[in-house]
């Protein structure tokens, strides 16, 4: 049997990967390199910035009451941990484009399935598949 952590990291890295990847290759044949680039990194900031936020700011208001908005309690023993994650991975996925001279080339693509291997295996050790309770 496969993992749950594993199926779901798949089932999420497919779920919002394939369309951005559907509609950058539409839009890179059409020789727009530049738009194919800023909408999948675009896409993923948008996710983080609007499709996190938003749903909970939507629930504190609709439970709003006489002692202010309603909370939404975020449970996570490695929350923090997870946050430093995704703030490096921006960095440095920031700084291998800027190194690249902000165009697309093999290095990049290689660089970033490194970093995509890089962040699929540190969560799975994090999530405690491997570790039985010893990792962060």
């Amino acid at each position: 049997s496969i993992p749950t952590q594993v199926m779901g990291l798949t089932f999420l890295a497919a779920g919002t990967s394939v369309p951005d990847l559907l509609s950058s290759v539409i839009v890179a044949k059409q020789g727009k390199g530049d738009m194919a680039i800023s909408s999948s990194i675009g896409s993923n900031i948008f996710d983080i910035l609007v499709g996190l936020p938003f749903p909970w700011l939507c629930y504190c208001i609709y439970h709003w009451s006489s002692d202010g908005p309603g909370v939404v309690y975020v449970k996570a023993d490695s929350l923090v941990v997870s946050i430093c994650v995704l703030l490096l991975m921006l960095v440095i996925v920031v700084l291998i484009i800027k190194f690249n001279s902000w165009k697309m080339t093999k290095g990049l693509g290689w660089s970033m399935f490194v970093l995509y291997f890089v962040f699929v295996v540190q969560d799975l050790i994090r999530s405690d598949l491997w570790c039985d309770g010893g990792c962060i």
